[in-house]
């Protein structure tokens, strides 16, 4: 069952009059422990991605560069507060000012299974969880380890890493399958294009320049 203890972070960082986001919820009759999990694409200050077991509420870790299939990367995942089960579900714009301001999308969504002989709760303390993860593009087993040095800054600090199996793909870039761009990349691509498309114009010779040079 969630306490409400959980979700006090949550609760005290939002001001739900101003922001959509799920409130918190206290009614276990709306908790579930289907093992749901989901990646949101979280537009703030910086993109990075949201990612969340579900187990008794939602345990969320941030992945700054995102997800990856190559069993080479090894993504930072940090964790930060639980988030109600609703949120699973959520996009939308957080309003300039709250906490988390910018654009939320869903990235992939679907379910997982503990490959550990212990609940999510027990191998976070122990600083260790296995699974697979069956989503429409995460899938296959995951390794998740906490950090080594485990200083005050990096007692949060965890390794989320794809095992090699048939799901792997060493050639894997998040790039490809992203949703959309922030805007800053969509602008920059733009820009590119453009003095790229300048660049080919100036250097074109047209049939008349060269009559005139004969």
């Amino acid at each position: 069952m969630m306490s409400k203890n959980l979700l006090e972070e949550y609760d005290k960082k939002r001001d739900f009059r101003k922001t959509h986001e799920p409130k918190p919820v206290y009614d276990n009759s709306k908790c579930t422990n289907e093992h749901r999990f989901v990646v949101q694409e979280h537009h703030a200050s910086m993109l990075h991605f949201d990612f969340r077991l579900e187990n008794n509420g939602v345990m969320k870790r941030s992945i700054p560069k995102g997800p990856s299939l190559n069993p080479r990367d090894k993504r930072l995942a940090i964790m930060v507060e639980d988030h109600p089960i609703p949120y699973m579900n959520f996009e939308g714009k957080i309003p300039d000012g709250e906490y988390g301001a910018g654009e939320v999308r869903t990235w992939d969504i679907g379910t997982y299974e503990s490959l550990d002989d212990i609940d999510i709760d027990k191998g976070i303390e122990q600083g260790k969880l296995t699974f697979i993860l069956h989503g429409k593009k995460l899938q296959g087993e995951f390794h998740m380890v906490r950090s080594r040095f485990r200083t005050n800054q990096r007692a949060n600090q965890w390794l989320l890493m794809k095992k090699k199996d048939e799901y792997a793909n060493e050639n894997f870039l998040l790039e490809r399958i992203l949703n959309y761009g922030s805007r800053q990349d969509l602008q920059s691509s733009a820009d590119t294009k453009t003095n790229k498309k300048r660049q080919r114009q100036s250097t074109v010779i047209s049939p008349e320049s060269q009559v005139k040079k004969r």
